[in-house]
């Protein structure tokens, strides 16, 4: 199980994507506007999708297994 600021990295990770991607944030996001051809939602959900799954690589990649 997994214990220390190691976990708490991960449910702190795991908070902010899920405020990200709900409803009232999402809002910004959904207006008729391009962002080089693509609309700016979808370019958006992605974005931020992306980002979320860099940063959870990055701290699994990051952690001492041996502590």
């Amino acid at each position: 199980m997994l214990k220390g600021i190691h976990s708490e990295r991960l449910l702190a990770l795991f908070i902010l994507g899920w405020a990200a991607l709900n409803f009232p944030l999402l809002a910004l996001w959904d207006h008729q506007a391009m962002l080089w051809g693509i609309p700016l939602f979808p370019a958006g959900l992605f974005l931020i999708w992306a980002v979320l799954i860099i940063v959870l690589a990055w701290l699994m990649e990051t952690h001492e297994h041996g502590r």
